[in-house]
């Protein structure tokens, strides 16, 4: 199929969960991997639940992903009038009607179709009676009584839905506004999606939808339904199994590429490959690949996942990310060499960017603060006498290289008599305030002369007052 157009359409009911969040990738990487064209539709049809903040919400998260799209956001709130086009074309070619039955009656139709055993449906009572639009009468589309209807699904294969199971559903309610079979049809034929790919709880509508590109007489989108993606559990995935807003994993400190990773492989391979960047996931994309198992969310393995992620980003990558998390704990810090040098002695060690923020907070403190285990193991009067002689040595040296520091420390131990930890340690928690940190000379050259000095002779000078 040439020209590919897919299409994701969340409803703003809500936060935009990392099931949507899949189905968006699905479809967009997709739309990617063939240069065709990605659009994002908003449904908005049920006014009583959607919000404006559940639209900015899932902007927000799309935005953050790095979802990008070539044509919308398209409201249907502010397509009725294409809708009710549609709906008049189906009046006029006898493909509808209207249907006066009260839902008393309605519900009385299904009671008695469950007790002979049957499916709870609308029996066709108006159907064939030619009734004219009144106050309290929706339309129904007439749907196909004998047959069958297939859907032709990429992923799952040929899925035949008897005719017969079928009834003639409702495509306008009373009040005039639409329904959500009808309005996706109607969406997709006139925004030339033809290729639908969503979550298989979608598949039971697929049927209905089907009846309706034909009563239009516009050609069918190829279709794929995607397996869910379950809890660890394997119920559907849930609140109880942890977050699952794609805004929270923002906050929690994961990389959009390690989350898009990670979603992406939740019911995809490309072989025994783990690890994409966002470019490898586009090139290699495709609906071929896409498994018919149920993806099984495991928070730790994203966790291991957004690791490696770090570890392999850029510096002035991580540090556009980072900024946000720095700022919240009041590190005046900015993009530039001092950011990036931080970042790389941290990024091995972090997992995610709260880790990483945290972890950073020492190389921006203008007073550093000792952790109370730390000073009164490792900061005591039998170090006194190498730290002031570390001082000294660095105090003379012009070029903070690893070389020259490894040889500042031997001659230390040499005039001490101590080995390398009874001096690194006091060092490390007169730098960082922490018995755990980054490797020791990464600290020093990061931090530079001007600053070490300094907060060797603040240790000093806390070592003389406690002993005092």
């Amino acid at each position: 199929m040439s020209n590919i157009v897919t299409r994701f359409p969340p409803s703003p009911t809500g936060y935009l969960h990392v099931g949507g969040a899949r189905t968006a990738l699905f479809n967009w990487l997709y739309a990617r991997h063939m240069k065709g064209r990605f659009i994002l539709r908003i449904e908005d049809t049920d006014t009583k639940r959607s919000t404006q903040a559940s639209v900015d919400a899932i902007f927000e998260a799309l935005e953050w992903l790095g979802i990008d799209w070539d044509d919308g956001p398209y409201f249907q709130s502010k397509r009725f009038d294409i809708y009710q086009t549609y709906i008049q074309a189906l009046l006029d070619s006898g493909h509808a009607y209207y249907c006066i039955c009260s839902q008393e009656k309605i519900d009385a139709m299904r009671k008695e179709a469950l007790a002979a055993g049957g499916k709870p449906k609308y029996d066709g009572t108006c159907r064939g009676k030619g009734f004219a639009k009144t106050a309290n009468a929706v339309i129904r589309f007439k749907a196909p009584i004998t047959g069958s209807t297939t859907v032709k699904d990429i992923i799952k294969g040929n899925i035949v839905f008897q005719n017969s199971e079928q009834d003639d559903f409702i495509i306008c309610r009373s009040d005039g506004t639409p329904t959500y079979n009808f309005v996706v049809v109607v969406d997709d034929i006139t925004m030339g999606i033809n290729t639908v790919i969503r979550g298989d709880d979608h598949l039971n509508n697929t049927p209905r939808q089907i009846m309706l590109y034909n009563a239009l007489k516009s050609p069918l989108p190829a279709f794929g339904h995607v397996p869910m993606v379950l809890g660890k559990d394997r119920t559907r995935l849930s609140k109880r199994h942890g977050a699952t807003s794609v805004t929270a994993y923002k906050d929690m400190g994961y990389l959009p590429d390690a989350l898009i990773n990670y979603l992406v492989r939740l019911g995809w391979s490309h072989g025994d490959q783990e690890f994409f960047s966002r470019d490898e996931l586009i090139e290699k994309f495709t609906l071929e690949n896409i498994g018919k198992s149920p993806g099984i969310f495991d928070q730790e393995k994203l966790l291991a996942l957004n690791a490696d992620h770090i570890k392999a980003a850029s510096p002035g990558n991580l540090s556009t990310h980072l900024l946000p998390f720095l700022k919240e704990r009041g590190c005046l810090a900015e993009k530039g060499n001092f950011l990036d040098s931080v970042i790389r002695t941290l990024n091995t060690r972090s997992k995610t960017l709260i880790d990483m923020a945290d972890g950073a907070l020492f190389y921006y403190t203008k007073s550093v603060s000792y952790e109370e285990k730390a000073a009164q193991k490792h900061l005591k009067p039998v170090c006194l006498s190498a730290l002031q002689l570390l001082i000294d040595q660095l105090e003379s040296l012009d070029i903070f290289s690893e070389k020259a520091l490894e040889n500042i420390f031997k001659r230390v131990m040499d005039n001490t008599g101590l080995k390398l930890g009874k001096i690194a340690q006091p060092v490390r928690v007169a730098l960082t305030g922490k018995t755990v940190s980054p490797g020791i000379f990464e600290i020093i050259e990061v931090l530079g002369k001007k600053q070490v000095i300094l907060r060797l002779q603040n240790a000093v000078q806390f070592i003389k007052d406690r002993k005092d």
